[in-house]
């Protein structure tokens, strides 16, 4: 067993001492000895110590919350739609969320995918005419140990003004945090024997060496919030806020929050997750693919719910689509909330005067004009160079029903839709093993929200043997590991390969993507099942980035 560093604090109240409380810490990774120390203070240790202690349980009991809604469904065979338990709160006109600091007032363009951990890229970010950046511990980032402590580090020098050839924060962009989802877990470190929650880990740390110095600059705290099923995650993610707000000495509604609905549950209830977090929202986002994505989480067993061909028929043009963002938009802003659009991840060719360029920009410019006329306060870019200044006011008077939220869009399987998904499905897999978060991919940037929609395409496509509108071929375990050759081979062509390491790394991508695709039960999240997975484990090992010894051996430990 792999030794690790101990950090004990016993505390004393009026009923006398208190049982120690222990966390265990993986030594820093080589070469990152000064941002370990720096982040991993006595004083920041003790404080996720409490943070963790205070809200492990509650962590526990809404995982355990979507496994009973999602076996109540499945065995039940019923459909999600308003709760009536919480109709008042939708009922009662009255209520609005508390007004959003000036800086988030006119939040039009984001930078999205941003993951910290890539210092170039954050520092251009940083001097960027964005309002705002999505810093991303999540979607974007792959959660290697190294990421996690340099992503932290990178933000903590943004926030102290320690980058030379940036911004100060107050006149830079608003940094909107985005630590991981609730299903991620940090390996490296334990409180009372357990692993810690990986959105508990991203925040503490980023609160308490940030939190109040982005307050005292007007400049936040700022968060998004991934993933997010139902109005008892906001509830909780609410009291971990109110926790923090009175353990730093900020006043209640400082911490402010975007919430990504990316799950079909959560857009039965999204009033309710406002009122959850009334105090501490800055709105609501919809975003496409991970929403998409969620169907096959929850209903990709029932034939009614087949999600064709993304490539071809899955836009925001669909009804259950634009259903989505039309109440989202319609919610936000009956109840004075921020609504913002998904992400813009076409990337623009470098030359301006080409018809490449002109065709890509007259492609996002149609996709998100479709989002500003639905009255999106903002979304998000990849590219820097796309900008939108007029945004147009919503349709407020619109009737959003159940059936139109889960109406399925007609359509079928193309074989070029099914060799994409798998081609995306593999390079994500590859880019993790790399430490990577994202990758780019015929001119777009792809993350793990498009590996999601990918890899669960191809696993109904299989599970229902769908017909190919091509040929007719159905779509079964055979064919797709006969296609799955087919992209290697293409990907190899585009690939240049320096290493007969990484060419057999990209092999090992597509043998983790076939299982993937072929499991009998759905794996709920793809980061979730890699994150978890030896191969991505053993790709990143700790024991080969210690200093001291050769790779492979033991860590000596450090008191």
């Amino acid at each position: 067993m792999i030794s690790l560093h101990r950090v004990e604090a016993c505390y004393c109240n009026c009923n006398g001492p208190q049982d120690p409380i222990t966390m265990e810490l993986e030594p820093s990774p080589p070469g990152l000895e000064a941002e370990y120390r720096t982040i991993f203070t006595a004083g920041s240790l003790v404080f996720l110590q409490e943070l963790v202690s205070a809200f492990d349980e509650e962590v526990d009991k809404i995982l355990r919350l979507r496994i009973s809604r999602k076996t109540h469904l499945d065995l039940s065979g019923d459909l999600p739609g308003f709760c009536e338990v919480t109709a008042p709160v939708r009922s009662d006109p009255t209520w609005r969320v508390r007004p959003v600091p000036q800086r988030l007032q006119r939040r039009h363009v984001d930078v999205g995918d941003l993951a910290p951990c890539d210092t170039q890229r954050f520092i251009q970010a940083l001097s960027s005419p964005a309002q705002g950046l999505q810093v991303d511990f999540d979607d974007g980032n792959c959660p290697t140990y190294h990421n996690q402590i340099k992503g932290i580090y990178n933000v903590y020098r943004a926030v102290h003004n320690q980058f030379p050839n940036a911004p100060k924060i107050s006149q830079a962009p608003v940094l909107m945090l985005r630590p991981r989802a609730w299903n991620m877990v940090e390996h490296n470190m334990m409180v009372k024997g357990k692993e810690v929650p990986g959105p508990l880990c991203d925040f503490g740390f980023l609160m308490f060496h940030c939190g109040k110095l982005l307050f005292d600059s007007e400049s936040g705290p700022f968060f998004y919030l991934s993933k997010v099923e139902s109005y008892m995650e906001a509830r909780l993610w609410n009291n971990i806020f109110l926790w923090t707000e009175q353990k730093l000495g900020l006043p209640v509604g400082s911490i402010k929050a975007t919430v990504l609905i990316e799950n079909v549950l959560s857009a039965f209830e999204m009033e309710e997750i406002l009122y959850e977090l009334k105090d501490h929202s800055a709105g609501l986002n919809c975003g496409i693919w991970d929403y998409s994505a969620s169907f096959v989480n929850k209903f990709g067993h029932r034939g009614a719910f087949l999600l064709p061909d993304r490539s071809k028929y899955v836009n925001m043009e669909k009804l259950f689509l634009r259903s989505y963002m039309d109440l989202l938009v319609q919610t936000c802003h009956r109840r004075g909330a921020l609504a913002t659009g998904g992400m813009a991840a076409l990337l623009l060719p470098q030359d301006r005067d080409s018809a490449p360029y002109r065709a890509a920009l007259a492609n996002v410019t149609r996709l998100k004009l479709l989002e500003i006329k639905a009255g999106v306060d903002g979304f998000m870019v990849y590219d820097l160079a796309i900008t939108f200044k007029e945004l147009l006011s919503s349709q407020d008077d619109l009737t959003v029903t159940p059936d139109d939220l889960l109406c399925m869009p007609a359509g079928g399987v193309t074989l070029y839709g099914l060799k994409y998904n798998i081609a995306v499905g593999i390079l994500f897999i590859d880019a993790w093993l790399k430490g990577k978060g994202h990758f780019f991919y015929r001119g777009q940037v792809e993350d793990s929200a498009t590996a999601e929609i990918s890899r669960s395409q191809v696993w109904q496509w299989i599970r229902h043997q769908t017909q190919l509108e091509d040929d007719s071929r159905v779509v079964t375990r055979g064919l797709v590991t006969e296609l799955t050759q087919e992209v290697m081979g293409e990907l190899k062509v585009v690939t240049r390969f320096h290493t007969v390491r990484e060419e057999q790394r990209l092999l090992t991508a597509a043998a983790m993507f076939l299982e993937v695709v072929q499991k009998r039960d759905f794996p709920e999240f793809l980061t979730t099942y890699l994150n978890l997975d030896h191969t991505f484990l053993s790709s990143h090992p700790q024991a080969k980035r210690h200093e001291g010894g050769a790779a492979g051996d033991l860590p000596r430990p450090k008191l």
